[in-house]
């Protein structure tokens, strides 16, 4: 089942969402400065293409420094990225089919608002 809701995802809305996300990490990656910032773009990116089976974890071993990050992330970029969850997943609410979809895409809100200290682990 995992795999059927992965590809309807993929085909619905996980592609233009990954695309948001690569699209942050491109522009991050270029000053050396905020490259730990395109690396979790990229991290989510993968997450948005393929989130059924998947779940995401918080590190409470992570700093002050993924505090600050995550201040920094959400005024350059986590709100649009957030915003586009929330869009997305309003439309998807509006067939039967895709009310699992927009859940799951409500689900990733958080991680797209503070993606620093992180981590995306299988569910199993």
């Amino acid at each position: 089942m995992k795999t059927v809701l992965n590809i309807v995802w993929l085909v619905l809305s996980g592609i233009w969402l990954a695309i948001g996300y690569t699209i942050a990490g491109i522009v991050c990656c270029l000053l050396i400065v905020t490259i730990p910032f395109g690396i979790a773009a990229f991290r989510i990116a993968g997450y948005a293409l393929w989130p059924f089976g998947r779940d995401v974890v918080r590190n409470p071993n992570a700093g002050a420094m993924s505090v600050i990050g995550n201040v920094i992330w959400l005024i350059v970029a986590g709100w649009w990225l957030a915003l586009e969850h929330l869009v997305t997943g309003v439309f998807l609410c509006l067939t039967v089919i895709g009310i699992p979809l927009g859940i799951a895409n409500f689900k990733m809100i958080p991680v797209s608002l503070l993606p620093l200290g992180a981590q995306v682990v299988p569910s199993d």
